[in-house]
C-alpha cells in the first residue's frame, strides 16, 4: 500500500472514530433523561443508530458518497445543536454543558476529516478513461481539488466560529430570572402555578420541604424561583421559601422549591412536565384545589 493509502486508511478509521464518539455521547444522553424529552427522544435515538451506521459503512467501503454523508451528518447534527442552545429545537431549549461542548468540537473536527476525504478521492479511485477525453476529464478534476478543500476549509472555519460564539454568549432567557410573584394559570387543561410572566413553575421529585437537589447544570436547565414569593389572584396554597447553598432563598409552594424550565419560552408552556432530567422526574406545579 502506498503512503497516500496509508494515510487515507488512518484517516477513515479516524473520521469513524468520531462518529462513534459523538454517537456514543448522545446515546449516554438518551439513557440518562433525554429519552424522556418529546420528539428529542427520538431524534437522539436516530442519531445513534445513524452514527454508529455510517462509521461502520466508513470503515468497510472506500466510498466517497459515504464519506461525504457521514460529513453532511455531523454538520446537521452540529446545527441542531446550535439552535437549540441559542434558540430551541421542537420546544427544547439546550443548555452549555460539557457532554455538549466535547460533542460540538467531536463534530467539527470530524467534518473537516471526512469532507477532506471526500473532495480528494485517492488518485487510483478515479476514473480509469482511456479516451482521447480521459486525460481532459482528469485535469478537470484536478483543478476543482483545490477550490473543493478551500470550501472545505472555509465551512470548518465557519462551523468553528459559529460554535464558539454560542458557547460562548448563551445565557438562559432573563424571565427565567423573575421575581416571586406566583400566579395560576390554565396550560393543557390543567390549572398551575406560574412566574409573573406566565411560566409554568415546576417541582422536582428528589428535593425535600427543604432542601433542593438541583444545582450546577441542573439549575441551568431549572433556573431556581429566587426571593420571598407573593400570591397573586387564586394562589391558595402554602408559601414559603428555602435557603439554598450561597445563601439565596429559593420560593416554595406546598412544601416544594419552584423552578422554571429553559424550555418554555412563554405562557401557555409545560415542556418540561414529567421529563426525566438531571437526575429525577419533573412535573409541572399543580395550583391547590
Amino acid at each position: 500500500m502506498s503512503a497516500d493509502g496509508s494515510k487515507r486508511v488512518v484517516a477513515r478509521l479516524a473520521g469513524a472514530g468520531l462518529l462513534v464518539a459523538c454517537g456514543g455521547i448522545h446515546l449516554d444522553l438518551y439513557l440518562t433523561g433525554y429519552r424522556t424529552i418529546p420528539t428529542i427522544g427520538w431524534l437522539f435515538l436516530l442519531q445513534v443508530v445513524t452514527a454508529f451506521g455510517l462509521a461502520f459503512l466508513i470503515v468497510v467501503t472506500r466510498s466517497t458518497m459515504v464519506q461525504a454523508t457521514g460529513a453532511g451528518f455531523l454538520a446537521s447534527t452540529l446545527g441542531g445543536y446550535l439552535l437549540s442552545l441559542r434558540f430551541s429545537l421542537f420546544g427544547f431549549r439546550e443548555v452549555r454543558t460539557e457532554a455538549g461542548i466535547v460533542a460540538g468540537v467531536i463534530e467539527v473536527v470530524g467534518f473537516a476529516l471526512l469532507a477532506s476525504l471526500a473532495v480528494a478521492p485517492a488518485q487510483q479511485a478515479r476514473p480509469a478513461d482511456r479516451s482521447t477525453h480521459g486525460p481532459r476529464r482528469l485535469a478537470a478534476v484536478e483543478q476543482r481539488l483545490p477550490a473543493a478543500r478551500w470550501s472545505v476549509a472555509a465551512l470548518t472555519a465557519v462551523a468553528a466560529l459559529l460554535f464558539g460564539v454560542a458557547v460562548a454568549v448563551t445565557n438562559p432567557p432573563s424571565n427565567h430570572f423573575a421575581g416571586a410573584l406566583l400566579k395560576v394559570a390554565t396550560v393543557h387543561g390543567e390549572k398551575v402555578i406560574t412566574n409573573a410572566q406566565g411560566l409554568t413553575l415546576y417541582w422536582f421529585v428528589p428535593d425535600s420541604p427543604d432542601k433542593s437537589t438541583c444545582y450546577s447544570t441542573c439549575a441551568a436547565y431549572w433556573p431556581p424561583v429566587t426571593g420571598t414569593p407573593t400570591a397573586g389572584p387564586g394562589v391558595d396554597g402554602t408559601l414559603g421559601t428555602i435557603r439554598r447553598a450561597g445563601g439565596t432563598m429559593q420560593a416554595t409552594y406546598d412544601g416544594h422549591p419552584l423552578y422554571t424550565y429553559i424550555g418554555d419560552s412563554g405562557p401557555g408552556q409545560a415542556t418540561g412536565n414529567n421529563i426525566d432530567l438531571n437526575g429525577g422526574v419533573w412535573h409541572e406545579m399543580a395550583a391547590s384545589r
